[in-house]
């Protein structure tokens, strides 16, 4: 029965991926001929049934922009570049695209120790910090061993530096693995999608109007209350928005 089952679901997958690949080239060629809008159907239809893939977000997101859709546009090279962070050509496409944004938001730049820290904790991903610090053991447990068992003076001192040294550097990486999961766990980019909102000062629609943001513009989510959302801009303003304005980058 269990052997069935897994015949049946291998089939299913199968198909599944078969028909995704065939629509993924139907949606390329309706792209190549110009046809954006139906391209994007077809896009979208592939996304509906769970896949997921830096290619398939660039072209989704390459079709939005022949159509000037900023919001769209930007939104899907952002998940594109959350799947491939070091392609060029997601970067380039998007800079295009940030280009017809409305709101004109200073960055404001990081500097000293916590740029460093920053910059070097988003070097690897959280697990394969953690899988470092477990590299780390391994060689402190190695080099224990060696001080242990060694009867030269000179190979037991390097032994017993070298075991020092590893455990030094495996609570280093172990505490940038903890930092980069708490980074990443606080970190919820999203993309405004309304044409114009109004961003307000308490989580209602009677308080005081702080500013506004349009279309395209990212912004970080810090806190949700009811149907609004806490934002954070690059240049530090906060405000609460409407949830339905705005589209956050990591729902996948």
């Amino acid at each position: 029965m269990k052997q069935a089952i897994y015949i049946l679901a291998f089939l299913f997958s199968t198909f599944a991926f078969t028909q995704n690949n065939l629509l993924f080239e139907q949606a390329n060629t309706l792209y190549n001929q110009g046809k954006y809008a139906e391209a994007i159907d077809k896009y979208t239809v592939i996304l509906e049934t769970g896949n997921h893939s830096s290619e398939l977000y660039f072209n989704l997101a390459n079709a939005h922009y022949k159509l000037n859709n900023i919001a769209p546009s930007i939104y899907f090279y952002e998940k594109a570049l959350l799947l491939s962070p070091h392609d060029e050509e997601i970067k380039n496409n998007m800079a295009f695209a940030k280009n017809m944004t409305i709101d004109a938001i200073d960055v404001v730049p990081e500097t000293g120790i916590s740029k460093f820290i920053k910059s070097t904790t988003n070097m690897m991903a959280y697990d394969a910090w953690a899988k470092t610090s477990v590299a780390f053991v391994l060689c402190f447990v190695i080099l224990f061993l060696i001080y242990y068992f060694a009867y030269s003076t000179i190979n037991k001192r390097l032994a017993f530096i070298g075991s020092l040294t590893s455990l030094f550097l495996m609570c280093v990486a172990l505490a940038f693995a903890f930092h980069k999961f708490n980074m990443d766990k606080k970190n919820k980019p999203a993309i405004v999608f309304a044409q114009e909102s109004k961003v307000k000062s308490e989580p209602n629609s009677r308080s005081e109007e702080s500013f506004r943001l349009h279309e395209g513009t990212k912004v970080q989510v810090l806190d949700t209350v009811n149907q609004w959302k806490k934002i954070k801009l690059a240049d530090g303003k906060t405000g609460w928005i409407s949830s339905n304005d705005i589209k956050l980058l990591n729902d996948f």
